[in-house]
């Protein structure tokens, strides 16, 4: 897919069904989009390695815990909640939600500023700096990375290929992706899809704060 894209656009909730689709982001990592229409729900499940859900569109209420100890938080667009492995972790919508799982496998590092069971904001996670692009590291390993970047007005980065797939989540403000030699406008709540080796670039239209899921190969 070439361009810019809404994940919540391309993956809406449909009555009565709860339906996931598997990315097409080649690694280790799994990564799948997941649309619950309203009134839906998914059974709380438990996993042997943490996931990681990134709200799209609408809020997802999400059961954590175990038996009888469940804790009850929601998801939306640009947030971001760990689910520690070996947890029930379950999903509803009362109005129709989209989310994206990340499965990062069993090797991988979270920032500290990343508590298991707490949604955070991502735009929060990093502040603008004049005249700068900082960058945050907010999950890490051998099959993928996922970072937060906050560029300040008149900031980019120069053309560079992806050494693997990945997924642009804008989320606040406009910036402008260079890629494969055409320019592609992208705004808060957009996603942007690199494929690997491809030349890309990208330059904040005013500030702009985006995260990027790559995806590693071993």
């Amino acid at each position: 897919m070439n361009g810019t894209f809404s994940v919540a656009g391309e993956h809406p909730p449909r009555t009565g069904m709860t339906i996931s689709t598997v990315s097409g982001l080649r690694g280790p990592a799994e990564v799948t989009f997941f649309s619950l229409g309203a009134g839906t729900d998914i059974s709380a499940e438990a996993y042997p390695v943490p996931r990681l859900y990134v709200g799209a569109g609408g809020k997802t209420d999400f059961s954590l815990g175990n038996k009888g100890n469940m804790a009850h938080t929601a998801v939306c667009e640009g947030e971001l909640l760990a689910a520690p492995a070996d947890t029930l972790c379950g999903m509803a919508s009362e109005g129709g939600s989209v989310y994206t799982e990340i499965v990062p496998g069993k090797e991988f590092t979270m920032n500290q500023a990343v508590k298991p069971g707490e949604v955070l904001k991502l735009a929060d996670l990093v502040p603008y700096e004049d005249g700068s692009i900082v960058n945050l590291d907010v999950a890490s390993g051998e099959t993928m990375k996922f970072v937060v970047m906050a560029f300040d007005e008149g900031t980019s980065l120069a053309p560079h290929s992806a050494p693997g797939d990945a997924l642009v989540f804008a989320l606040e403000g406009k910036g402008v992706i260079g890629y494969e030699g055409k320019e592609y406008p992208i705004r808060a709540g957009e996603n942007f899809r690199f494929a690997k080796g491809g030349m890309h670039s990208v330059t904040a239209d005013g500030r702009f704060k985006m995260a990027l899921l790559l995806m590693l190969e071993r």
